[in-house]
């Protein structure tokens, strides 16, 4: 039997940044991953300047070496009506390349890394946890995004029936002809909100690769709307000559409605295998880097192994960080009929002011949350 003070199962963001904030607390943290890395990950990848503000990355040093797209604004639209264009001097936000993201966050946790070794059993045995009949551990921490066997295993809802978010997009290098002619400027993604407002898709030129997708929150019909997307898209000339064939997905949860429970008996989820992403844009990043720096700042602040304590500690700190879960609130347009707010929606999608401090700095960047103090 092999011990260690505390299992992350899931090497992604959450996991990586769950082990780098305990790397000097005295504790031996290892991580299980059932992927070897660098590893492909579908997601738009785009994170903001406070999330490398509470993870000391510095993009000049990150940028050598890896992809790291400035973004100075946004192109966002409602799909048959006009598009509103934001621009900033500054950078608002920056791409990553999650394969080199996440590599490069599992790099510097200093945990031990069990990675191409899924999680294949976890029992509860004399008040520790057994992982995969070897691994004995006082602690559990699910970071293995949504599929997260421990995140699943929390659920009050059953994983069949939980309300799901998906999503299907591609990264690819863009050939050297489309390089220098293609429309979508890299500083400058693009969002297009589907027409029944059930979700939106997007393209972001991140240097030379380009991401594409499509998410939604109605996962019926899903492939039909994704092929609409990308017919709409050739239509108005803004994809490449070539795509790859294959748009690998991925599924998620919001903050607001997703059943799992944070904590249970010496047990805890962080990022998307607890269901994190933020309700209006799905995005995950911050959220998952937020919910491992919250619970690694309960475990340093626990008097010795009191777990109990601790976990509660996290859970009080993240509702003053994201609000109640599993609360959705309910607005003007739950009471009008959808027809009026697809309508009001493409009106308000198409005002730069609406576009630029609703959209862009309160769905998508959050821009008024302070990065969380060090």
């Amino acid at each position: 039997m092999e011990h260690c003070d505390l299992l992350i199962v899931g090497g992604g963001p959450a996991g990586s940044s769950l082990a780098w904030a305990l790397r000097d607390s005295g504790l031996e943290v290892w991580i299980l991953d059932r992927q070897t890395f660098p590893r492909d990950k579908p997601c738009a990848g785009w994170i903001t300047p406070q999330v490398l503000e509470e993870l000391a990355i510095h993009p000049e040093i990150y940028a050598k070496r890896r992809v790291l797209q400035p973004i100075r604004g946004f192109r966002v639209q409602r799909i048959g009506n006009a598009p509103s264009e934001i621009y900033s001097e500054e950078a608002i936000s920056y791409g990553i390349r999650r394969c080199e993201f996440d590599q490069f966050l599992l790099e510097r946790s200093e945990a031990q890394l069990r990675l191409g070794e899924p999680l294949r059993g976890l029992e509860r045995v004399g008040g520790r946890w057994i992982a995969n009949g070897s691994i004995e551990t006082p602690l559990v921490v699910g970071a293995g995004g949504h599929f997260c066997p421990v995140g699943r295993r929390q659920s009050t809802a059953g994983p069949e029936r939980e309300p799901v978010v998906a999503a299907q997009e591609v990264e690819f290098l863009l050939e050297e002809p489309d390089r220098e002619d293609y429309l979508v400027r890299a500083e400058l993604p693009e969002i297009f909100f589907t027409a029944d407002l059930k979700g939106y898709g997007w393209l972001f030129r991140k240097g030379d690769y380009l991401n594409v997708g499509l998410g939604r929150r109605d996962t019926r019909r899903f492939s039909d709307h994704l092929a609409e997307f990308l017919d709409f898209l050739r239509a108005a000339g803004r994809l490449p000559r070539k795509l790859p064939g294959r748009f690998p997905g991925h599924a998620y949860l919001l903050y607001s409605e997703s059943p799992r429970r944070l904590v249970g008996e010496n047990l805890a989820l962080v990022g998307d295998a607890a269901g994190l992403a933020y309700p209006r844009s799905g995005e995950g990043i911050r959220p998952a880097v937020e919910s491992a720096l919250l619970l690694a700042r309960a475990l340093r602040n626990a008097a010795g192994p009191a777990h109990r304590e601790a976990l509660a500690a996290y859970e009080r700190a993240m509702t003053r960080r994201f609000g109640r879960r599993g609360h959705r609130r309910r607005g003007l347009a739950d009471l009008l009929p959808r027809p009026v707010v697809s309508r009001l929606a493409g009106r308000l999608l198409a005002n730069r002011r609406f576009a630029r401090h609703v959209v862009v700095d309160r769905w998508f960047l959050h821009a008024a949350d302070p990065p969380l103090p060090s």
